[in-house]
C-alpha cells in the first residue's frame, strides 16, 4: 500500500494566503488534492503543515491522525518531506508526494502514476507532459533514507537525479501535473486552462 502525503507546510509568502484554503470549483486547493488521493492502493495519508497549521485546521475538518506539523518548516520543502517521511507507519510500499499549488491534478493521472508504480517497480514515478517533468511523484520506500539525506538546498530533485534508471516517467497529456500555483495572477488563470 502507498502513503498520499499532501506537502503544505510553507509560508505562502507570494499569495498573501494559505494556498491550502484558496478555492477552486468549490473546493479548496488541499480538500481537492484529498480527494483525488483516494485511491484503493493508498491506505495512509498524511498532511503536512507549517506556519498556517491553526487556520488550516479550523477552516478545514482533517483526521487529527492525518495531520503532521512540520516546526522547521523554515528550511524549506524537502524538511516538510522530512516529517511526513517520518511519520510514515513501516510497511509503506511508497508514497505519493502532492504539492498544494498543484490544485488540477486529477484521480485519472493519481490512478496511473500508482498503476505504473506496481507494474514497473521502480524507485521513482512521475508524470512527463509536453517533455516537462510534473506533480505527483510517487518515491518508492527504497529511496526513504535517501530523501532524508538530501542536501537541503537541492531537496528531493538531488534523489531523482540520482535515479536516472530507476526511475518510470508516465506520459501525459494532462497539464494539471505541471500548474504550479504561488500568486494570485497564476490562481486568476487558472479559470481559463481548466475549461
Amino acid at each position: 500500500m502507498l502513503a498520499a502525503v499532501i506537502l503544505s507546510g510553507g509560508q505562502s509568502s507570494r499569495m498573501g494566503s494559505p494556498k491550502a484554503l484558496l478555492r477552486f470549483q468549490g473546493k479548496t486547493f488541499l480538500e481537492h488534492l484529498v480527494a483525488v488521493t483516494r485511491h484503493a492502493q493508498i491506505s495512509v495519508r498524511r498532511i503536512v503543515l507549517g506556519p498556517d497549521a491553526g487556520a488550516i485546521t479550523e477552516a478545514l475538518a482533517l483526521p487529527s491522525g492525518d495531520i503532521v506539523i512540520n516546526p522547521d518548516w523554515q528550511l524549506g520543502q524537502l524538511s516538510s518531506i522530512h516529517a511526513a517521511v517520518r511519520s510514515l507507519p513501516p510497511g509503506t510500499d511508497g508514497m505519493l508526494l502532492c504539492l498544494v499549488d498543484h490544485p488540477l491534478v486529477s484521480a485519472e493521472l493519481v490512478g496511473q502514476l500508482v498503476e505504473a508504480f506496481y507494474a514497473t517497480r521502480k524507485g521513482i514515478v512521475l508524470p512527463v507532459c509536453g517533455g516537462r517533468r510534473g506533480h505527483p511523484v510517487i518515491f518508492s520506500a527504497n529511496v526513504y533514507d535517501e530523501l532524508l539525506a538530501a542536501p537541503l538546498d537541492q531537496g528531493a530533485r538531488a534523489v531523482v537525479w540520482a535515479h536516472t534508471h530507476d526511475l518510470a516517467e508516465v506520459p501525459t497529456a494532462d497539464e494539471g501535473c505541471l500548474w504550479n500555483v504561488n500568486d494570485p495572477a497564476t490562481l486568476a488563470n487558472l479559470t481559463d486552462v481548466s475549461g
